[in-house]
């Protein structure tokens, strides 16, 4: 029995509303009322996404749908723009997939430069980039406008966008941008249990998956649209997370989107507060630091195995110890989802209460 509150990077804590949606008795997915419940979400996720393009439903973790974009896009050489763990993942994929990549790497923690993408690209090797907007592993948040800016110059070179962290996070104006392909997942910033991915896709994108083979069949993104005109998905889906996304994306709109992005950055800035405080600092530049947690750089060297283990077990708050290579070295306290200013605040009075502890003396 968990009895403990997640402050994690994600999955993070699922309101009680959420579950009880998630109980809403299920239907056959090829039924009216399936198509009822897809179509109602559209409107609604096309507003968030900040698209005219469909939106898709996705039974996986966001993964899948990053790698059934590497299969259905890419046609030369992929350029994947790593800059943290989740990032340094996708060449990775991009090479199980069978397909050609690059890697245009920064350290963890720095952003990826406009000028050096540009000068990447400008080589004519690549159609296709990926990026992830905010590294979780690092708390760094790329500068997406200037970077679609560059990606504006090379038609022929497409963009997949990871949001996982991001979306409804901050404004992430997905046509405006001009992002062929933007995905996310249901268990960070959406506040919903893992097992649901969602993406919009461009019209040019869809022209180029038409060109491939091989693109598979379950994230084909062709079978994808031949559905979603049916208001359907292409495979049997989750069909409780539906009916959570739902209820998830009413509360959002009756929270009102603007007040949500706003929010979001408060409690950002909150955190960002108690870290100056104590005299610790930000893994990345704070111009570039996310809004959706904060990863703090355990300049005070402290024992942070010790003070994560001893806040989930004493005051059953759970945060992140640090990830991969910067495990200790850094921790990660999320503010994303359905928090607010008093629990924050009552986060961070408890790990006060027990921080002096692990400090060097």
């Amino acid at each position: 029995m968990i009895d403990y509150k997640l402050h994690i990077p994600g999955p993070v804590n699922v309101s009680e509303g959420a579950y009880k949606a998630l109980t809403t008795p299920v239907m056959g997915h090829r039924s009216p009322d399936f198509v009822d419940l897809y179509n109602q979400c559209q409107p609604l996720l096309q507003t968030l996404f900040q698209t005219q393009d469909p939106v898709f439903l996705s039974t996986s973790s966001a993964w899948g749908v990053m790698e059934g974009a590497v299969r259905n896009l890419t046609r030369k050489k992929t350029l994947c723009c790593t800059c943290g763990a989740f990032s340094d993942k996708w060449i990775d994929v991009v090479k199980r997939c069978g397909k050609s990549g690059d890697a245009l790497s920064v350290e963890w923690g720095q952003h990826i430069d406009p000028v050096e993408l540009d000068k990447r690209l400008s080589t004519g090797e690549y159609d296709l980039v990926t990026l992830v907007h905010n590294e979780t592993s690092c708390g760094m948040m790329n500068p997406l406008k200037e970077i679609m800016q560059v990606l504006a110059k090379y038609p022929d070179v497409l963009s997949v966008v990871d949001s996982v962290s991001s979306f409804s996070v901050v404004s992430i104006p997905k046509d405006e941008l001009g992002i062929d392909v933007l995905l996310t997942g249901s268990q960070k910033a959406l506040a919903l249990p893992p097992g649901l991915a969602l993406l919009s896709v461009s019209s040019r994108a869809f022209e180029r998956a038409k060109q491939i083979e091989g693109r598979g069949y379950y994230f084909d993104f062709i079978e994808f649209l031949k559905n979603h005109e049916k208001g359907m998905t292409p495979s049997t889906p989750v069909i409780p997370l539906i009916h959570g996304l739902l209820y998830t994306l009413e509360h959002i709109f009756e929270e009102g989107v603007q007040n949500r992005f706003k929010r979001h950055a408060d409690l950002n800035a909150q955190v960002h507060k108690w870290i100056e405080a104590k005299g610790f600092e930000l893994l990345p530049q704070k111009k570039y630091a996310s809004k959706s947690l904060s990863c703090v750089k355990n300049n005070l060297d402290m024992d942070v195995a010790g003070f994560v283990k001893a806040l989930k077990e004493e005051k059953k708050l759970s945060i992140d110890g640090g990830y991969g290579k910067i495990k200790g070295k850094t921790f990660r306290i999320s503010n994303m989802g359905n928090e607010n200013a008093e629990t924050i605040a009552f986060l961070l009075s408890q790990m006060d209460a027990i921080i002096d502890r692990f400090l060097p003396s």
